[in-house]
């Protein structure tokens, strides 16, 4: 059966594709689905989960092949030792996380067949590996976030071993949250060595994506790698990624889309600070940093626009208020959002009844969430959600919170009710019984929060 220059996959996101396309005459289309969530039962009426876009073989479910599901390209590599070359990353992980992730993800073949793979940083590799966006040079673009997320090219065809992943996906590393790039690049791999899909359940090589961990091939997966290349000579021989120096980058198409490097947060006088969605976010310099129960979330730091975009860079304070809308600062202007829609913005500050100075911080008092107070200088203001105004154009002093010092970066308040006043590096927890600053504050934002090593010279 003829494949469209033997392209893979069009592998797909399951919550972004929301009806049934069919397949094109030459080329992999996108396959949509009603279904909601990864691992969700599916919906009655709905006839395809999410799944890789590319057409299943015609004898794939026939009886014959009830036996042997493993389904092959038609073409495998002449020989096992293999090199792979990355060319370009996803701005939301560091090189050496991608680079430990690919190299886990061809482990997982090498483990069961005699194949080696060796990273190269330059020239032509047998596996060429790179992030890219929309049109690309295949004649199969990319469509943005969701949808496909990536396609790979079979052994023995114009563009053998070449695997593109879509950039603009939140790529995500053992978090369901994002896109998983162990597992895409681990599927994508298989088409790259010769298996196309299978029916088999739990398959690595299913056309479905699902959020699974640990990585793992099921029994067909490992049966049909066996049938193109053997059992492993002795011992794995997969090799860790090689980390000298890069040799020369191919021209990139998406540099002038990728950020600088995002502050250190062991350094960094945060901006803004807030609780959203139970969830804490730290703001700097148009980055945000997304903890969830105390752990720095994988993929972070990301661009603060990725999650709302027209956000301007960067913000002087965030809150959430009581309804789930997302309130941002800078200058004399505010932004709403809800979720991560814009509902209302650039608005002026004088709408709320402030005068068009910026608003330093944003805190959500009270276990109703109907308390919000804004700083700025050693001034302060009760903010109403109800009518949308402060309570009075004239500041009271910050001095009433006590022990917090008179100017401060960011608020935001925890779970528990406690308040905290951050400054430069430091910030200070408010007990919300005693109306006061606890013993022992101020402490060091760094170490504990995001675990960074505490300096000799502490402050406790």
């Amino acid at each position: 059966m003829a494949r469209a220059a033997g392209l893979d996959t069009h592998y797909h996101h399951p919550l972004v594709s929301r009806r049934q396309q069919p397949w094109h005459a030459a080329l992999s289309s996108s396959l949509a689905s009603d279904s909601a969530v990864q691992e969700a039962p599916r919906p009655a009426g709905d006839p395809r989960p999410p799944r890789c876009g590319v057409p299943d073989p015609p004898d794939g479910l026939s009886a014959r092949n009830r036996q042997k599901r493993f389904v092959l390209s038609g073409g495998h590599w002449e020989k096992t030792d293999l090199t792979y070359r990355i060319l370009r990353f996803p701005w939301q992980l560091v090189r050496e996380q991608v680079r430990k992730t690919m190299a886990k993800a061809l482990q997982v073949w090498s483990e069961v067949t005699p194949l080696t793979f060796t990273e190269v940083h330059e020239g032509r590799a047998d596996i060429m590996i790179d992030f890219t966006r929309y049109w690309h040079g295949d004649n199969l673009p990319f469509d943005g976030p969701g949808g496909i997320l990536a396609h790979a090219f079979f052994p023995k065809t114009h563009r053998e071993g070449d695997v593109h992943f879509d950039y603009d996906e939140t790529w995500t590393i053992g978090d369901n949250q994002g896109t998983d790039l162990l597992q895409v690049a681990a599927h994508e791999f298989g088409h790259v060595l010769g298996l196309q899909h299978t029916t088999a359940a739990k398959a690595l090589m299913s056309p479905f994506y699902t959020f699974r961990y640990p990585l793992s091939l099921s029994p067909d997966d490992r049966r049909g790698i066996q049938h193109l290349y053997g059992r492993p000579r002795l011992a794995p021989t997969s090799h860790a990624p090689a980390l000298g120096p890069q040799g020369a980058i191919d021209t990139n198409e998406i540099a002038p889309l990728e950020p600088e490097t995002p502050p250190d947060a062991c350094e960094a006088s945060f901006d803004a600070v807030s609780t959203i969605r139970g969830e804490l976010f730290f703001f700097k310099a148009g980055f945000v940093w997304r903890l969830r129960g105390g752990r720095l979330q994988p993929g972070y730091p990301a661009l603060a626009s990725r999650h709302w975009q027209g956000l301007p860079s960067p913000v002087d304070a965030a809150f959430e208020d009581a309804q789930g809308h997302i309130w941002f600062f800078q200058g004399a202007q505010y932004w709403v959002y809800d979720g991560e829609k814009p509902v209302l913005g650039p608005a002026p500050l004088s709408e709320l009844g402030l005068v068009e100075t910026p608003v330093h911080a944003a805190l959500v008092w009270g276990s109703e969430k109907n308390k919000i107070y804004f700083f700025r200088g050693g001034d302060y203001w009760r903010f109403h959600p109800s009518t949308q105004r402060v309570d009075s154009p004239v500041p009271r002093r910050a001095t009433d919170w006590r022990g917090v010092p008179p100017e401060i970066d960011a608020a935001f308040q925890d779970a528990d009710g406690y308040a905290y006043f951050l400054r430069g590096h430091l910030y200070w927890k408010f007990d919300p019984v005693k109306v006061k600053v606890l013993e022992g504050f101020p402490r060091l934002v760094g170490p504990d929060f995001f675990g960074c090593a505490e300096p000799a010279n502490t402050f406790h």
